[in-house]
């Protein structure tokens, strides 16, 4: 396995930022040519970036077949679009060495949980707008290359309006709601509610989200889905009947120290995304 790690040198990162690739190597005995990449971006809220989704997610697509990676990105008091500019330049990178890590470079999904699940979102919304090529001191033309492929979200942070998790906003936004409006033209508050964002640019999702979820409700993957399916963009949804916010993998490999993350009707969730993710994006092979 490739195992590296790249620090964001981009200006406005934070300090921590960095983006961990998980390459299975080639091999003359394998009929594989390229397979899907997914770049995991834990939740926090936009205040940290969680061990329990991040590297346990990874691992889990590893198992699959995919490629896998983990952003972690920078978080407050950084603001919006540091961490977007942050992802961006990740599926940059990667599609850019697909050829020398085997990566199918129209195979790049993101995933991100929670807050996390806005960043992925927020990529397949803004992916196209020229605030974004302007951050990464590029040309609107090359936006292709910082496109994803699709979206996995997990639990999402997505409305900033009655159903939103507002901490998560609150640190995206900081004290800049000002620049930031200026620079989406839009208010930071309503701009940032991405279901108003989606378009028939957007690419394909898979969501989840429980019921019951007292931290981010889940109105927000409803809404997200909705205008998703107003674009006709194609979207897949499972709704738990129970569970609480921030459950990862649902199981005892991600429950944390309190106790906390196990939910067994959810853990169905990570078989349901290896089937959307191998019949919408199936590994290449030699024949």
């Amino acid at each position: 396995m490739i195992h590296i790690t790249y620090p964001m040198a981009l200006a406005g990162s934070g300090s921590g930022a960095k983006l961990t690739v998980y390459i299975q190597e080639d091999s003359p005995e394998l009929d594989i040519l390229e397979r899907p990449l997914v770049l995991v971006c834990p939740g926090g809220a936009y205040c940290m970036t969680s061990d329990r989704e991040a590297e346990p997610l990874a691992l889990q697509f590893l198992a699959m077949g995919c490629h896998a990676a983990v952003l972690r990105y920078s978080v407050a008091p950084a603001v919006f679009p540091t961490a977007l500019t942050e992802l961006a330049y990740s599926v940059g990178l990667i599609r850019d060495h697909a050829k020398e890590w085997h990566v199918n470079p129209a195979q790049i999904i993101v995933l991100g949980c929670s807050a996390g699940g806005h960043l992925a979102a927020s990529l397949g919304v803004f992916w196209n707008r020229d605030f974004l090529a302007e951050a990464l001191g590029k040309e609107p033309s090359e936006s292709g290359s910082w496109k994803p492929d699709g979206m996995i979200l997990c639990y999402p942070v997505i409305t900033s309006g009655e159903f939103a998790h507002r901490g998560s906003f609150e640190s995206l936004i900081g004290g800049q709601e000002k620049e930031i409006s200026e620079r989406l033209s839009a208010p930071a508050w309503e701009a940032l509610s991405l279901e108003k964002q989606v378009s028939a640019d957007t690419p394909p999702a898979f969501l989840w989200h429980t019921f019951t979820d007292d931290g981010v409700p889940v109105e927000n993957s409803l809404f997200f889905v909705s205008a998703m399916r107003k674009a006709n963009v194609p979207a897949e949804l499972h709704v738990y009947p129970c569970g609480g916010h921030g459950l990862s993998l649902a199981n005892q490999l991600t429950r944390n120290q309190g106790g906390f993350g196990i939910q067994e009707e959810c853990t169905s969730w990570i078989s349901l995304a290896r089937i959307w993710i191998e019949h919408r994006y199936p590994v290449k092979s030699g024949h």
